[in-house]
């Protein structure tokens, strides 16, 4: 394929695996409506993909919308204790019924495991699968915004969810640090490759008010929000705090008791394409 243009639209070829990409996505079933489906997606780990995932899943929850996580981090899931689910899924050889906790819909591997430290030593191709059985043999019957939480990097899964999913969007999550921001940059472009819509760039870990003055510090250094959002052409959506209450509250399980503002144009961009 060294001739390739990767044109698919003007490929005469009948065996470029490349080709009709479209037809690479899993069918969805037929219990299912779910009206809109965005990745929480990064170039690395450790930047808050999941407190974003978890956070704009309560956000929306609370203001009386039907929402879902589908937990596509499988070696690493740490959504069900956001939310402090510890029951097992349940369901038939043909279906599966994801956990409900706030009225939030909640698929993890976790949730499928005897004892949720087991580690998932699992290779690509099964780690693929199983995110494709999280979204097409669940019973999520009918949600307006399903959120799916990625891995790290650009490997095997973050592919399978490009190419298997109908994802409407994308949600890159970046923290101030130089090297963090750079790879924003393999994100963005993974996204272009996949042809998948990026609805913007939020910064985690951007500061955090000072307990003597209450005047923000950056401990990790300036924002880089607006900067690197303009050298990738995407558009900057929030700064985010850093606060170490919030972090006892999640790690108890307590992430619908969080009082979090912070994300609310996030919040209306996506409300607004629900209406659209």
């Amino acid at each position: 394929m060294s001739s390739c243009n990767h044109n698919c639209a003007s490929c005469a070829s009948k065996s470029c695996s490349d080709r009709n990409q479209e037809s690479l996505l899993a069918p969805n079933n037929e219990k299912n409506k779910i009206k809109k489906i965005y990745a929480i997606h990064s170039g690395k780990g450790g930047v808050g993909k999941s407190f974003v995932t978890s956070m704009l899943a309560a956000s929306l929850a609370k203001k009386g919308y039907k929402v879902g996580i589908l937990d596509a981090d499988i070696t690493g899931p740490s959504i069900p204790t956001a939310f402090g689910v510890t029951e097992h899924l349940h369901g038939t050889k043909e279906i599966m019924y994801p956990a409900v906790k706030d009225n939030i819909k909640i698929v993890s591997i976790n949730l499928l495991l005897e004892n949720p430290s087991q580690p998932v030593a699992w290779r690509g191709p099964i780690l693929a699968n199983a995110v494709k059985q999280f979204y097409n043999e669940v019973c999520w019957e009918e949600i307006d915004f399903l959120f799916v939480d990625m891995p790290p990097g650009t490997g095997d899964v973050a592919l399978t969810v490009f190419q298997s999913l109908p994802i409407d969007g994308v949600l890159i999550v970046t923290t101030p640090q130089d090297l963090v921001s750079m790879i924003v940059g393999k994100a963005v472009n993974l996204a272009a490759m996949m042809e998948i819509p990026i609805v913007g760039l939020i910064e985690n870990m951007a500061y955090m008010n000072c307990p003597c003055c209450n005047n923000p510090v950056y401990p990790f250094g300036p924002s880089h929000l607006t900067e690197v959002a303009g050298d990738y052409g995407i558009q900057p959506l929030a700064s985010l705090p850093i606060n170490p209450d919030w972090n006892k509250q999640i790690d108890a399980g307590k992430i619908m008791e969080i009082d979090y503002p912070y994300l609310d144009k996030v919040c209306s961009l996506l409300i607004k394409s629900l209406r659209d």
